[in-house]
């Protein structure tokens, strides 16, 4: 018994010391959808429990909604420490001394982003394509002059100089007039691709799709390459010096050389359907269906480079889930060497399948994927991991 004990804390201090991604005084348990830096304050916008803001790294939250009665929050509109425009599944908010739905030009829209581009402000919405103020949010009028239907949705937009480019569900479109006419920029790119995130990385930028990965244009979306990460929803970018971490529907990934190569890096993530990303301060943060997480910026990016993240698995490995016993969530990771087509499963004592955590095709790297198991009972089950012809089976405890 004592050298068990013993064992127990000696390696304690360094499953501590990894400073993994923790759970923050969550504003809200459920899914946060848009997270936005207010000066030098975060703001987190979430899926029916309205707006919370921290000032102290998500130590504390409070809630900021007053005056915005739909609590479905999609998307802010932010410039330096004011809070302009929060877009909502059904209304568009504007603060004029308060929050005020706009006077004309636009009607219960489902927003689903918001952009600032010199004095105007764009409202990309669901079906009803794009909308532009140019008296501060009071006004509102179409501009869809280009867009290849008056039912296009946009999901992300990105201002950088005098250029905006938008996401849509039908690949992304730049306007260098404020929005008075839009051309596709879809080279490399099938027009049936939606573009959830958009982002600019020195003279790089990036697109994050549904289901397809990253795309990278190195010629200010003229033409399109993708770099990694198919069979993922890329929801957010997040960009730090040369340095681009994606928000993705399987966790969070972390490049250092323009999307060449990726690494996951959402260790401690017990819901790895990430759906936003900020950065403030020394921290990122990362909104999920499970709340707002915290992880040290710094620390994630030393531990990815020196895991050498340039260099692929030589071989295919199933790691003991971790924590093991757990209660009711567990991280289950694994090597892919080369793409393969994965099924992740987990069985009960009987040989029933009880749960299928990954079905679909991946691309070779270190994948780690969350097992909640609140819906079972306390007991002994079995995860199979199949690639290719790569089989393995290793035991778990749930204790309840």
């Amino acid at each position: 018994m004592a050298k068990w004990f013993f064992i127990f804390i000696t390696f304690l201090p360094t499953i501590t010391a990894q400073a993994q991604w923790v759970n923050t005084n969550e504003p809200y348990a459920g899914t946060v959808n848009t997270l936005a830096v207010v000066g030098t304050d975060l703001l987190a916008g979430t899926n029916g429990g309205g707006i919370f803001r921290s000032s102290n790294d998500g130590f504390t939250w409070t809630a900021v909604d007053s005056g915005v009665t739909n609590h479905f929050v999609t998307a802010f509109a932010v410039s330096g420490s004011n809070l302009l425009a929060v877009g909502t599944r059904g209304n568009l908010y504007v603060w004029i001394n308060q929050w005020v739905i706009p006077g004309t030009g636009v009607s219960n829209p489902n927003v689903t982003a918001l952009a600032i581009s010199g004095s105007n402000l764009f409202a990309g919405t669901t079906l009803h394509g794009v909308f532009l103020s140019t008296d501060d949010g009071y006004d509102w009028t179409s501009a869809n002059t280009g867009l290849p239907s008056t039912n296009i949705s946009i999901y992300s937009f990105l201002a950088t100089g005098t250029n905006l480019f938008a996401g849509t569900d039908s690949g992304v479109f730049l306007s260098t007039n404020n929005g008075t006419s839009w051309f596709a920029y879809n080279t490399g790119l099938q027009r049936f691709y939606s573009i959830y995130a958009l982002a600019l990385s020195d003279t790089n930028l990036f697109a994050g799709t549904y289901f397809y990965g990253v795309y990278l244009s190195t010629n200010n979306g003229t033409s399109w390459t993708n770099t990694g990460l198919y069979g993922n929803k890329v929801d957010a970018f997040a960009v730090s010096g040369t340095k681009l971490i994606a928000g993705t529907s399987g966790g969070v990934y972390l490049s250092t050389n323009n999307g060449t190569n990726w690494t996951a890096v959402d260790s401690g993530l017990t819901n790895t359907n990430v759906t936003a990303l900020a950065i403030i301060g020394a921290n990122i943060f990362a909104g999920t269906g499970n709340g707002v997480w915290r992880r040290p910026l710094s620390e994630m990016i030393t531990t990815s480079v020196g895991t050498s993240q340039n260099n692929l698995p030589t071989q295919f490995n199933l790691e003991q889930n971790y924590p093991n016993p757990f209660n009711p969530t567990t991280t289950i990771s694994y090597s892919l060497p080369h793409e393969s087509y994965v099924r992740l499963s987990i069985f009960n004592t009987l040989g029933q399948n009880v749960r299928t955590l990954v079905n679909q095709f991946e691309e070779a790297g270190n994948k780690s994927v969350s097992f909640d198991a609140g819906s079972l009972s306390s007991g002994v089950y079995f995860y199979r991991l199949q690639a290719g012809t790569f089989s393995n089976v290793k035991k778990l405890l749930l204790i309840k």
